[in-house]
């Protein structure tokens, strides 16, 4: 018996399960593309063992502390350090039992999903994590981790991998990234340029950050034209490290086309720290409009995953810093904040720039229709609280009719989970198969043309708009 049905996610209809069936077994098995992630390259530099279930599983993961941290569970005791250095649990077999104690708590969620099939199909365990099977488990998991079929480059090609692109900043110096050229490795590790450190006017340093930014790109970073050079020194660095994308975190989608003698006065309130929250919005979509137009000229293509209040838990964020679990969805403009973007660069073929949303309510209204006339506008159909299966689902059916198929861009899988990637990749290769399925029996697609779209979304789609 598995922990994972073989009709997991398909139709409960006979005739439209007997397709999804035949849709899954013709994909199931292709490459991953994983464009858009938070893994670690130090992993695939090292290639050192994974230290424990624990360290793997639990405490990088913010989709499994969040929901501990709603319960009561205190993130001290799932092992996260405070900022002040007092440490978190040190006992990760501790840690692993207050985990396995709480599993009840995934019950419906595709967290619970991802981790029944990393537990069935890379461990071998196929029953139910529990209180009582806590210890069993661990001894199971940490067993496997001491072997070298278990170390990061191993499981990459076990995985089926055929890219992954992590995610740094550009204050990074690329040097795992260095690392894994040096070492001959046949897979393929790339980065993506994440400018957020250094483009949000109230981001944690901006100023300092500026400062290491002049360093290391040897451009005077407190003018605009020397800031902007910056920019394109380390895209073009991030570039010769295997850089097709970069990626921008901003809390909403809006954008300008400033005058050059609003922006240089916008810029310096910034250095100052002077900028109120509506002035560094502004500025964030300023430069948004700044980055399209390098890309005009580098090929980068750019991704925008705005709407989420990030850190909405002061006390959270003043512990134990950024990225704790307490990042919230706000509603979102897409067709007023894009405008000044688009007007400027909305008909450039030459452009890719995809839109994700935390805004659900959107992907029918506002995100469709725009993907479906600007060419330089693509979908992503799945980011945190959507690449659930009810989310993917709705996200077909609420974009199809509209942007069709080929306006997206296949599964965005975001993790900080590495064995989570084949996970979520299986999940979302199950749902589109099972939403082609319903296509086919309701006669609005042939069998034939589902098969080729089946293809699109698990693989081909990812490739074409990433530039792989």
């Amino acid at each position: 018996m598995s922990l994972v049905h073989p009709d997991l996610l398909f139709p409960p209809d006979p005739g439209a399960r007997a397709v999804a069936r035949r849709l899954y077994a013709d994909i199931k098995d292709l490459p991953i593309v994983s464009p858009h992630g938070h893994t670690d390259p130090r992993w695939f530099a090292e290639n050192e063992p994974f230290p424990d279930p624990a360290s793997l599983f639990v405490v990088p993961d913010h989709y499994i502390f969040r929901m501990l941290y709603s319960e009561g569970v205190r993130l001290e005791e799932i092992g996260i350090s405070a900022r002040s250095g007092e440490p978190g649990e040190g006992d990760k077999r501790k840690i692993w039992r207050l985990f396995a104690a709480n599993y009840h708590l995934f019950r419906g969620t595709p967290t619970r999903l991802w981790l029944d099939h990393a537990f069935s199909t890379l461990f071998g365990l196929n029953e139910r994590l529990s209180e009582k099977t806590a210890d069993r488990y661990y001894d199971r998991i940490a067993e496997r981790l001491a072997e070298p079929a278990y170390r990061p480059r191993a499981l990459f090609h076990r995985f089926g991998i055929e890219v992954l692109a992590t995610t740094e900043s550009p204050l990074d110096p690329l040097a795992s990234h260095d690392a894994i050229r040096r070492a001959g490795w046949d897979g393929r590790v790339i980065t993506t340029y994440r400018p957020d450190a250094v483009v949000d006017p109230h981001f944690d340093g901006f100023r300092s950050n500026l400062m290491r930014f002049a360093e290391i790109t040897n451009c005077d970073t407190l003018t605009w034209s020397g800031y902007l050079e910056a920019h394109r020194k380390r895209r073009a660095f991030f570039k010769a490290h295997g850089a097709t994308a970069t990626d921008h975190g901003h809390p909403s989608a809006r954008t300008a086309d400033l005058p050059r003698s609003e922006v240089e006065a916008l810029f310096g309130k910034a250095i100052e720290g002077k900028c109120t929250a509506q002035e560094a919005d502004l500025f964030r979509g300023q430069m948004l409009t700044e980055m399209a137009a390098m890309s005009l000229d580098d090929g980068l293509v750019m991704q925008l995953h705005p709407g989420s209040w990030r850190n909405h838990n002061p006390q959270v964020l003043a512990r134990f810093g950024r990225d704790m679990g307490a990042d919230i969805p706000t509603r979102t403009d897409y067709v007023g904040g894009l405008k000044p973007l688009l007007d400027r660069f909305g008909n450039e073929t030459a452009l890719t720039f995809i839109l994700f949303t935390l805004d659900e309510t959107s992907y029918g209204r506002e995100l469709a229709p725009l993907a479906g006339h600007y060419p330089c506008l693509r979908l992503g159909p799945a980011w945190w609280f959507f690449d659930s299966p009810d989310g993917m689902r709705r996200f077909r059916e609420l974009t199809t009719e509209t942007a069709g198929f080929a306006n997206t861009v296949g599964l965005n899988d975001d993790t900080r989970a590495f064995p989570s990637i084949p996970a979520r990749h299986d999940v979302a290769r199950r749902v589109d198969c099972a939403y082609l399925a319903d296509l086919v029996v309701t006669h609005r697609l042939d069998e034939d043309e589902a098969r080729d779209i089946a293809h699109d979304l698990a693989y081909r789609l990812a490739k074409k708009a990433y530039r792989l």
